[in-house]
């Protein structure tokens, strides 16, 4: 299990690095000392569980806690704190678990427990679903995304190219096949492009009257047909 320990106290981060270093298969792939910085290392590190302290300066826990939330593929987050005052709050983000300092190894330990059991399930779930990688061919290599990091499917002649955070990809398979493996994930708007369905956000006009949808965190991205324009409209208004 990949972690990310933040806490704006060297000497807690510290700790914390010891007491992880006890257990087997972890794996502590960065610090950061505010709200932002971490968010910034998830994006790059990717790690399974945010140790995250709460009072911090700029950004605290509890609003990372909720950026982190909003992301396709969120990690889990286990809060650790000085204050026990914060407890309810920090169940309501969605935080796996709540521990005081000073952090005890036994409790630490139940804490990784939980994250374990939950990433045992959600591989179960996901094993049901279908691949969770495309392949790409990249200098005569076979590499291989996720899917859950896509943004968007767009086909252009033979080529379906698979929009990233920060990059693109060409992928060999045909967007009706991708629509056919992964229907609940992605949303066609036009015959040639679908979007990642978790991300549409809205509707946007572009100076010659063409609707494009708006995606969360990226804004402006395929155009719409006339045939999904209404459906589109219609998710938008059932989502209130």
């Amino acid at each position: 299990m990949k972690v990310l320990i933040v806490d704006d106290e060297a000497p807690a981060r510290d700790r914390l690095r010891r007491l992880l270093g006890n257990i087997d298969g972890i794996q502590v792939v960065g610090e950061a000392a505010d709200g932002r910085t971490a968010l910034l290392a998830n994006s790059e590190l990717q790690p399974d569980l945010l140790l995250l302290d709460i009072r911090m300066p700029a950004l605290d826990g509890m609003a990372t806690a909720r950026e982190l939330a909003k992301l396709d593929n969120p990690p889990a987050v286990i809060f650790t704190t000085a204050y026990g005052e914060h407890a309810l709050e920090a169940f309501e983000a969605e935080a796996l678990d709540y521990l005081v300092k000073p952090v005890r190894q036994e409790r630490l330990e139940q804490a990784l427990a939980r994250v374990e059991k939950r990433g045992r399930v959600e591989k179960e779930e996901n094993g049901k679903a279908g691949r969770s990688h495309l392949t790409v061919r990249k200098h005569g290599d076979l590499q291989l995304i996720a899917v859950n990091e896509i943004l968007y499917l767009q086909a252009d002649n033979k080529y379906v190219t698979a929009y990233l955070p920060g990059r693109e990809e060409l992928l060999e398979e045909s967007l009706k096949q991708l629509e056919e493996e992964f229907g609940e994930r992605f949303l066609r708007v036009h015959r040639n492009a679908l979007i990642t369905r978790q991300r549409l956000e809205g509707i946007e006009k572009d100076l010659e009257g063409h609707c494009h949808v708006t995606l969360r965190g990226v804004g402006r991205g395929p155009e719409i047909s006339r045939r999904h324009l209404p459906e589109i409209r219609r998710i938008l208004r059932e989502r209130g």
